[in-house]
């Protein structure tokens, strides 16, 4: 097991291959300032690059998942130029794209109220799983701001019909909702919790690693694409590609053996 600790962001890698991203801000509800976000872009990069990380999970200590921005961050940003706002927010805008962007699976474990960024940070994940008890906002307008550089994200898991509705009220919303507009997955009590985890889990590591990373990659390329012949022609050649590697030969090979393929321990 490796482990890192960067203060407010702990990185935990177990020998299983399930790297462990936790936000230790627990005192001002997992907020982030410019330092969190810069620590999060390095941990996604980092785990994304380790030949060594099947799976990434995304946790918050504490009660909440993750507050959004930090309120002192909030104060100096009152005060900043145009262009100081601007590379703020590209900083913000660069941590959700490496977070989606990851070459491995992400997992949210949503143990508590997530807001704003929050929100954010759990559309960018492949899978987000939570507890009834969760709450979530995306409350910028009553701050007079708009939710601009998690937008892509979230317009992605929850459609543009919910964000016409919570883009523009900043209202709360509960668990339930969560799950029924897709911001989450799963829905589980505190107490099982845990176990979803590992069960997801054990299901991202019964698919190949590789074919987990092209089928990201793919659904990148063509979600919100119009059907074109160039874009046929692209998942042809994803899928030619996959079926003539290594993986895609022995996973279709242990299937008609009956066997089990390589990668499953």
């Amino acid at each position: 097991m490796r482990g890192a600790s960067m203060s407010d962001i702990l990185i935990d890698i177990a020998d299983t291959g399930v790297a462990t991203v936790t936000m230790n801000r627990g005192d001002v509800h997992n907020a982030f300032n410019e330092q969190v976000i810069a620590d999060l872009t390095s941990a996604f990069r980092r785990l994304g690059e380790d030949p060594a990380v099947r799976v990434v999970l995304l946790r918050g200590v504490g009660k909440s998942f993750s507050a959004g921005a930090d309120l002192s961050w909030m104060k100096r940003m009152a005060g900043y130029s145009h262009a100081e706002n601007l590379a703020d927010a590209l900083g913000l805008a660069t941590m959700l794209r490496t977070l989606d962007e990851c070459p491995k699976p992400t997992v949210a474990v949503v143990q508590g109220p997530a807001f704003g960024g929050g929100v954010g940070l759990v559309s960018a994940c492949d899978i987000a799983i939570g507890v009834e008890t969760a709450t979530f906002a995306l409350s910028e307008v009553r701050l007079g701001i708009i939710p601009a550089a998690i937008s892509p994200y979230v317009i992605a898991a929850i459609g543009e019909r919910a964000c016409r509705r919570y883009f523009l009220t900043g209202e709360r919303f509960g668990a339930a909702e969560a799950h029924r507009i897709g911001l989450l997955h799963e829905l589980t009590n505190a107490g099982g919790l845990e176990e979803a985890v590992a069960r997801t889990v054990r299901t991202l590591m019964d698919s190949a690693p590789t074919a987990v990373t092209a089928a990201k990659e793919l659904i990148r390329a063509v979600a919100r694409r119009p059907l074109t012949e160039e874009v046929m022609r692209d998942t042809a050649e994803r899928i030619a590609r996959q079926r003539a590697s290594a993986e895609g030969k022995e996973g279709v090979g242990a299937f008609l053996d009956k066997r089990t393929p390589s990668w499953r321990s």
